[in-house]
């Protein structure tokens, strides 16, 4: 048994960038500061934006008219699927009420969070899904309130595309920001917008790094680094295919690692001689986006059986997993850490990003070890209560007194001794 690395990466994923972090701190501090007027600053110097903030309900409207019909109905094709996932995920979440020992009920509750602020990205692309994947769920799971931001381009605003899906998800407010601003925007409550109790949504690094300073403060759906994708593939897999696969995934960002996990030998090798001829079919800037991706963090691991493949999958722990090899569900009941998975030749990642169902906003950095992706369960708040009679009371003062006691805190002792009454009849 071996396992063979035929492409290592040349660059590893870059330290902490000290300059991010400070600048981001200081834009938050003048914001917490200065509110909307700060905003507005950050809106002109950073975006070139200097018209209203918030998106009024004509201005919607004249966006909507805008979108042409076909795009139009694709957006409504993923905003259905979206929402049908979310859905069948919210009906997973059922409250409860048992009688843990006589007299003494406890039971569990679901409560959406009162307000979501979601980020929909809109640098070099303009992320449609990302609008639909975080809107449409928080809408599901019953959130009152939701604020949306994306950057703006100058002179024309949030693109009408982006505005269409927030208007179509749900989102109560739309706003003209992008960036540090935007998410401070959202957080604070400012605009109009209710202060929100959880931030949402993929970013630059600035927008990660706010989000993790304002973490605490609010809660956010995780800690994003850049995406990242794998693919297992074993002698029954295409060349062409499976490199497609990656390079697709490459085209995010230079940044962005693709993997490739194999049994077979020249399927590896196939796939390495490939890349860099699709790589060049691509337009840019994402051409030289994905050629340094694949040259810089694309690895290729060749290995003798499949139970090598999937230990080496679950150590790399990825955002994306794509599986296509033989025995789906060996993989299936097998595979244990991954954002979202992906199995067999007729489905891919960028089903997944855009339009299939599942949420496309996923933990990043190996953090699939031990969490998941966005989803109505990010949105509610699983929460617990409790009651009891005389005679459960009682015996619960008892046991609680000398436990505490035990621990040195007579403060809850003597709590618990004030609720013993005679024993009932």
């Amino acid at each position: 048994m071996a396992i063979t690395y035929l492409k290592k990466a040349q660059a590893r994923p870059a330290a902490e960038n000290s300059d991010i972090r400070d600048t981001v701190a200081v834009m938050l501090a003048n914001i917490e500061r200065d509110g909307e007027d700060a905003v507005c600053r950050y809106a002109e110097q950073l975006d070139g934006w200097t018209g209203p903030i918030a998106v009024s309900a004509a201005q919607r409207r004249a966006a909507c008219n805008r979108v042409p019909d076909q795009l139009k109905e694709d957006i409504q094709f993923a905003h259905a699927n979206i929402r049908r996932f979310a859905e069948a995920q919210k009906a997973t979440m059922g409250e409860c009420e048992v009688e843990v020992i006589p007299g003494l009920i406890a039971g569990q509750k679901q409560i959406p969070v009162s307000s979501a602020g979601c980020y929909v990205p809109g640098g070099r692309y303009s992320h449609i899904a990302s609008a639909l994947m975080t809107i449409t769920t928080a809408k599901v799971a019953g959130v009152p309130h939701i604020t949306a931001v994306s950057p703006t381009r100058p002179g024309i605003g949030i693109p009408d595309s982006i505005v269409y899906a927030m208007d179509l998800c749900g989102a109560d407010l739309i706003l003209n920001l992008g960036g540090v601003q935007g998410i401070a925007a959202m957080a604070q409550g400012l605009f109009g917008a209710e202060p929100a109790d959880i931030l949402v949504g993929p970013g630059n690094s600035f927008v990660a790094e706010a989000k993790r300073m304002l973490f605490g403060k609010v809660g956010i759906d995780m800690f994003a680094g850049p995406t990242d994708s794998l693919v297992i593939a074993d002698h029954t897999a295409d060349v062409e295919t499976v490199a497609w696969d990656l390079v697709s995934q490459a085209e995010h960002g230079a940044d962005s690692p693709v993997w490739l996990v194999t049994t077979s030998e020249s399927l590896a090798t196939g796939v390495i001689a490939r890349a860099q001829a699709l790589i060049d079919r691509l337009p840019e800037p994402n051409l030289s986006a994905a050629h340094r991706a694949w040259h810089e963090r694309a690895e290729v691991v060749f290995c003798d059986t499949r139970e090598e493949a999937a230990q080496v999958a679950d150590r790399y722990a990825p955002e994306h997993l794509q599986v296509q090899a033989a025995d789906l569900d060996w993989w299936l009941d097998r595979l244990t850490a991954y954002g979202s998975l992906f199995l067999g030749k007729e489905t891919t990642v960028s089903f997944g990003d855009k339009t299939s169902g599942p949420n496309h906003v996923l933990p990043t950095s190996g953090a699939a070890r031990y969490t998941g992706g966005l989803s109505v369960h990010k949105f509610t708040k699983t929460v617990t209560w409790q009651r009891c009679n005389a005679a459960a009371s009682h015996e619960l003062a008892q046991r609680t007194a000398r436990i505490s006691r035990m621990e040195g805190m007579e403060g809850h002792a003597i709590a618990a001794d004030l609720r013993l009454q005679p024993e009932p009849v």
